[in-house]
């Protein structure tokens, strides 16, 4: 008996990990495709612009250089944390900054 319920608790928190996982996910495709009124892909979609799913699957783009350029802009990328900030998805999952680029990142790099 003792056995089982340590093995449905675990099963449990695993469980809820991945609920949490798929919701920052969820969270992540709400911000690409809204962001600016039209979303990211507008942009990092089309050849000749950087390649976001490319450079962040290849390695290229790792998490703090992705919150930098959010952050700070890039070339002709304009700062963009606080359009994500106000995402209705981000409010309503209480995401501060740092969550909200998690789920953006997660979902980029799950596509």
């Amino acid at each position: 008996m003792k056995k089982t319920l340590i093995t449905l608790g675990f099963a449990l928190v695993a469980l809820s990990g991945q609920a949490f996982a798929d919701e920052q996910i969820e969270i992540g495709k709400k911000i690409y495709e809204r962001a600016f009124g039209r979303g990211c892909g507008t942009c990092h979609d089309i050849a000749s612009n950087p390649q976001l799913t490319a450079l962040i699957k290849a390695g290229q783009l790792d998490r703090a250089k992705f919150e930098t350029v959010l952050k700070e802009g890039k070339g002709g990328m304009p700062k963009a944390i606080e359009e994500i900030m106000k995402n209705k998805a981000v409010e309503k999952a209480g995401y501060g900054e740092d969550q909200a680029v998690d789920a953006l990142y997660k979902y980029i790099e799950s596509k």
